[in-house]
């Protein structure tokens, strides 16, 4: 389906540049597909979706062509250039509409109420405040409106903990794009005043080595049906 509005101009200063990370990562997600299952999870992440949907942190696009076509739209944010290009190219060939545009999670370059549903694959464990990130999620989505989640976190036991809060304290960021494997999304998402539905924990890969950035979650949440833009001023 062709791309109706792809904004590619290069802004002045990108808020997030990771060329290195952004290249290694595109390769590496493109493998986890197949030799990780990764096709799997998208459709389960994804399944069921329908009206406008923002996707946040969309990176190189891999989401797009599991979107089903009851999705009237997609609006996909992604901040860093050489992911955000690649994400171009993935909606030319998507199913549904997809609009990709830079943008920040922390401020969404979105009106407020405008999406049924927002998607966070892999992304709450990159941004730089992720308290803020969520109640932009709030802000754009309809009252009762879904998030879909697929994010990697905290697991283990207290050796593997500690050693996530290790790296993250250290090399892992700088190393990772930004990435920490010790956040908890379950928590941040019910921090942030979403109502917590179905989620199951699994480790990625599913078989193999067990990894500070193995242990994942995959789920729902939803706004509060009965929040409004004024009750929340």
């Amino acid at each position: 389906m062709q791309l109706r509005s792809a904004r590619t101009a290069r802004a002045t200063r990108d808020p997030v540049h990771h060329p290195v990370f952004a290249r290694i990562y595109a390769r590496a997600s493109v493998a986890a597909e197949t030799r990780m299952g990764m096709a799997r999870v998208r459709d389960s992440l994804l399944g069921g979706l329908s009206g406008r949907v923002i996707e946040v942190g969309a990176g190189n696009g891999l989401n797009f062509a599991h979107y089903p076509g009851a999705v009237s739209e997609v609006v996909a944010i992604e901040p860093e250039r050489e992911l955000r290009a690649l994400a171009v190219e993935a909606a030319l060939r998507a199913r549904v509409p997809v609009d990709v545009a830079p943008g920040v999670a922390e401020a969404l370059p979105v009106k407020s109420e405008a999406f049924d549903a927002a998607v966070f694959s892999l992304v709450l464990c990159s941004v730089r405040d992720v308290a803020r990130a969520l109640a932009e999620a709030r802000r754009v989505l309809r009252p009762g409106g879904e998030v879909r989640f697929f994010e990697h976190g905290r697991g283990g036991g207290p050796v593997m903990r500690l050693t996530q809060r290790t790296l993250d304290r250290t090399l892992w960021p700088p190393l990772a794009g930004g990435c920490h494997v010790a956040r908890d999304p379950v928590g941040a998402l019910r921090g942030a005043g979403f109502e917590l539905g179905p989620y199951r924990r699994m480790t990625m890969p599913e078989k193999g080595p067990v990894l500070p950035q193995s242990y994942c979650v995959l789920g729902t949440a939803w706004r509060p049906a009965d929040e409004t833009a004024e009750a929340r001023r």
